[in-house]
């Protein structure tokens, strides 16, 4: 089971599962030293957010340790404190969204890294530090143009002037994030660069850290002293609308629950909303928008190389197929349909879907039966 988000079942073995998730940590593996390799003189850490998304934080993480990954972003303390079971005293846990006010003794005592967005959080973090009698690791992070996380050049001006603003605290890094780093045209990125550099230059000295998954691939004045990749390590291409240097790291299959013969005109799943003009050869397979796939996400399965497009509503806990290219008989219930993999990547059901990749994995559901493969 992974970390980070509860889940209300044991996760099913095959034979009860309705689809099953193969997470390819191998190809994780090569995400990781291909970031690392690209970012070239910038340590490459992890962000391990969302129980990585959506994949599993427990397994996750030991790999990219093992990988001599040392740095690790989480959103909330307490997937930060989940992390550090996995992880062990050694890992550099940093927390994104901050300390949420009551928090501060939880992060200590975990030895989690808060990434101090805003004036209060620093203030409540120096206090913890004074409560405790020791100096308390910290990060800061500014808004270099984003206007959704990290100080504002006017706090940043503030706490400068403030001789006793970090009194306790050993500031480990100094962070922004990119709005636009996916759009490398957008004059955007080279204005936001500009703002860090300017922040950055009158807070302490400390580790600079600006580049994401997509920043990494906008060329080395944007990689400072560490970059933080996330959604590349697991497949999604980082540089949209060029090929994806990224191996894919997960693959989806959904069990076929029948099949069934249906004449033109009959009406298919809810509301009618398919009606054939010909004779069709349907299959239901066990998945739906329960289990994270996108309702209004009309796209097809595939089946030893050939495509099976959807036909009818997505429901909650099925989809119909159009099996009818197939050979007669060639499924039957309890075969496997690719939803995701070598024939549809994340990024090609995100299209279909009007969304992101970010977000397709981090919908997939709690009731898959889960493989972990690192060949």
């Amino acid at each position: 089971m992974g970390i980070g988000i509860p889940l209300p079942l044991s996760v099913p073995d095959r034979t009860l599962a309705g689809a099953v998730l193969t997470i390819d940590l191998g190809a994780l593996r090569r995400n990781f030293r291909l970031l690392r390799d690209e970012a070239a003189g910038a340590r490459c850490a992890a962000v391990l957010k969302a129980d990585a998304y959506g994949l599993g934080a427990d397994r996750v993480a030991p790999v990219l340790a093992q990988e001599g990954c040392e740095t690790f972003f989480v959103a909330h303390v307490s997937e930060g404190i989940a992390l550090r079971h996995v992880l062990g005293d050694k890992a550099d846990i940093f927390v994104l969204n901050g300390l949420p006010p009551g928090a501060e003794g939880a992060c200590a005592a975990a030895g989690l890294i808060p990434v101090l967005n805003s004036e209060p959080q620093l203030a409540a973090w120096r206090d913890a530090a004074s409560a405790l009698a020791r100096t308390l690791p910290a990060a800061l992070q500014v808004d270099s143009g984003m206007a959704r996380m990290g100080m504002s050049p006017a706090e940043v001006e503030r706490i400068t002037a403030d001789p006793g603003a970090f009194v306790g605290l050993d500031v480990r890094l100094v962070m922004s994030h990119l709005a636009c780093a996916d759009e490398p045209e957008k004059a955007a990125n080279h204005a936001q660069l500009h703002s860090f550099l300017q922040l950055a230059a009158s807070l302490p000295q400390a580790a600079r850290s600006l580049a994401n998954s997509s920043g990494i691939f906008l060329g080395s004045d944007f990689h400072f002293d560490l970059v933080r990749p996330g959604a590349a390590l697991y497949g999604i291409n980082p540089e949209p609308g060029r090929p994806n240097p990224m191996a894919p790291v997960v693959r989806l299959e959904a069990k076929v629950v029948q099949t069934r013969s249906v004449e033109a005109g009959e009406g298919i799943g809810y509301g009618h909303v398919a009606r054939p003009e010909r004779p069709l050869q349907l299959a239901t397979i066990s998945l739906g928008y329960a289990d994270g796939w996108p309702r209004h996400a009309q796209a097809a399965a595939w089946y030893e190389g050939v495509r099976l497009p959807f036909i009818g509503r997505v429901s909650m806990d099925s989809i119909i197929l159009d099996i009818s290219s197939l050979p007669p008989g060639a499924l039957a219930p309890g075969a496997l349909v690719e939803l995701i993999g070598p024939h549809q990547s994340v990024d090609e059901v995100a299209a279909v879907a009007s969304t992101i990749g970010y977000e397709i994995l981090t919908s997939l559901g709690p009731r898959f039966h889960r493989i972990y493969v690192d060949a």
